[in-house]
């Protein structure tokens, strides 16, 4: 059995002196690992590096073997971001999320376009708030999708302003205002022309710091907790970073 496609890096483990496990997430065939001989070879060396994009060729005898990959460098992404922390520690928490939520062999071809996107968002301005909207992004993929789009209680489009934790719904600043203390703040940038006018006037340093806190919320509480996912130490420290010092590196 074999096949190929394009592919994202998320992780290499050591197998002997000379082969890796790769795991990668490829764009029709979901999270796949497979075996690289080799690959601490001169050839090889920078081309495995979790976040780069490659071609992959997998073989094996039975579908149900580990396999053998065959890899391409096609997009070097980790080199372009060596000289910005910010977007580098991004990079390999969106790299750590794929490994450990999604389960092995099952497409999930939007996330994987979603996540190449993200490859060339992290080069730009905008970084941060790319990588925030990605786990958005996972969070729907993964079964727990946020509406950001109406009030939970009013139905109305506008002045949006907090979220529900129970529900993950975004609540109007009238009618939640009275229960703030219960509610997750809705960054302007997310909610994009339906947020309140209050939302707007937070800095954007402010916006991020509550928009990692919103998707923070979530996948602790329904991925990490549900599911007995140790949290993942790369996101761990993107979110230090963004507390130390939100910026656009």
């Amino acid at each position: 059995m074999d096949w190929r496609d394009d592919a994202i890096v998320l992780s290499t483990r050591k197998l002997g002196e000379n082969s890796v496990r790769l795991s990668v997430l490829t764009r029709d065939y979901g999270r796949y690992a497979g075996m690289v001989r080799g690959a601490t070879s001169k050839s090889m060396r920078g081309t495995l590096e979790p976040g780069n994009e490659v071609r992959v060729g997998w073989s094996a005898r039975l579908a149900e073997h580990l396999g053998q990959f065959r890899c391409e460098l096609t997009g070097a992404h980790v080199a372009d971001l060596l000289l910005y922390p910010g977007p580098l520690m991004a990079l390999s928490s969106a790299c750590a999320m794929l490994e450990v939520t999604l389960p092995e062999r099952e497409a999930h071809a939007a996330l994987y376009h979603g996540t190449v996107a993200l490859l060339s968002a992290l080069k730009t301005e905008q970084w941060l708030a790319s990588y925030i909207r990605w786990e958005v992004g996972l969070l729907d993929e993964l079964g727990y999708g946020l509406s950001l789009d109406r009030c939970a209680a009013t139905d109305v489009t506008d002045d949006l302003c907090f979220v529900s934790p129970k529900s993950g719904r975004a609540v109007s600043e009238a009618a939640g205002t009275a229960y703030r203390d219960r509610l997750l703040p809705l960054p302007a940038f997310l909610a994009g022309g339906r947020a309140s006018q209050s939302s707007r006037e937070q800095g954007l340093n402010e916006q991020f710091r509550q928009g990692i806190k919103l998707t923070g919320f979530f996948i602790h509480r329904d991925i990490f907790e549900a599911k007995g996912v140790k949290p993942v130490a790369a996101r761990d420290r993107l979110v230090s970073h963004i507390w130390r010092s939100v910026d656009t590196d």
